[in-house]
């Protein structure tokens, strides 16, 4: 019997070891300055200098192909930590490789800043595609908050690569799908989050700046699909934001799911009872509608 119970115990941990997921890797985004730099400072302040991501691979023998980069939120002056590693888990838990990216932010930096390492986060991970068990046409960004406002800069300011760059910036930048969950959308007054527009744009931005920015006046027919999560009680970025998006994906016929809750304010993350909990699950259904699960480029054929 206790051979027995020791032989089942060294199995569970065998299954274990090969069934868990690699040490997540953090990378930077550029091998020297990043453009724009204003310094060399790596630390974990919000002035941070050198943007990176955290790829954190999907457990072995579970890998679909899928790859989510993960914007978290926190005005554009700050980075939430349950924004991040818990929302790459997730991923995870769905096959997906999780990569949460560290975005520069203000009051040091200001857009272009925040476009170019979005941008830049999705070319790498389509760079490394192949090593990293990743199809290069499933490759989406999700962001929460001022995160929102990041990851649908992505969905609305992108290009098909570079050629005037390195072999990274050859890649195309355009998400196949976009998630935002209780984004900042619009730079405009009444629904902007001022914090965000500031941190983004400065204390008096140009008019131009401000309309080019205000992300759902910049939907086109080639928006990728989007999955919309907010709540009518949020009092820091109102539900307004994500209906201006939604609307300017209905007329230019992109497919979207917006989930509306009537409770849950602002800042749950990955989601919290009773009712935004619910919003994760919701999330796969709708990735799994549009086939964002399948095998690993690897292994396709």
């Amino acid at each position: 019997m206790k051979l027995t119970a020791v032989a089942f115990a060294l199995g569970l941990c065998l299954v274990s070891t090969m069934t868990r997921a690699a040490d997540p890797l953090t990378l930077r985004l550029w091998d020297g300055d990043a453009p724009g730099a204003l310094g060399k400072e790596a630390s974990e302040k919000p002035s941070n200098d050198v943007p990176t991501i955290t790829v954190y691979p999907p457990p072995e023998g579970k890998n679909n192909g899928g790859a989510i980069v993960v914007c978290p939120g926190g005005g554009y002056g700050g980075l939430a930590a349950h924004e991040g590693k818990p929302v790459a888990e997730w991923a995870n838990s769905l096959g997906m490789t999780g990569v949460v990216l560290r975005y520069r932010l203000g009051p040091k930096y200001k857009h272009p800043s925040m476009q170019f390492d979005v941008n830049r986060a999705i070319r790498m991970v389509r760079h490394n595609a192949k090593s990293w068990g990743i199809d290069p046409t499933r490759v989406g960004v999700l962001g929460f908050s001022a995160g929102g406002h990041e990851a649908s800069t992505a969905a609305t300011h992108y290009d098909t690569g570079k050629q005037d760059g390195d072999e990274i910036d050859k890649q195309s930048c355009r998400p196949d799908i976009a998630v935002l969950i209780y984004p900042v959308i619009t730079m405009t007054d009444p629904f902007t989050h001022k914090g965000s527009r500031t941190n983004l744009l400065g204390k008096e931005p140009d008019p131009a700046l401000v309309e080019k920015m205000s992300n759902e006046k910049q939907v086109t027919k080639d928006t990728p699909p989007t999955f919309l999560v907010h709540s009518s009680d949020d009092k820091t970025v109102p539900i307004e934001n994500s209906f201006l998006f939604a609307q300017a994906l209905a007329k230019s016929g992109v497919p979207f799911t917006i989930v509306s809750f009537k409770t849950g304010a602002h800042g749950y993350g990955m989601g919290r009872p009773p009712e935004t909990i619910a919003w994760p699950k919701a999330c796969e259904a709708w990735l799994s509608g549009l086939g964002f699960f399948g095998k690993p480029a690897a292994a396709a054929k």
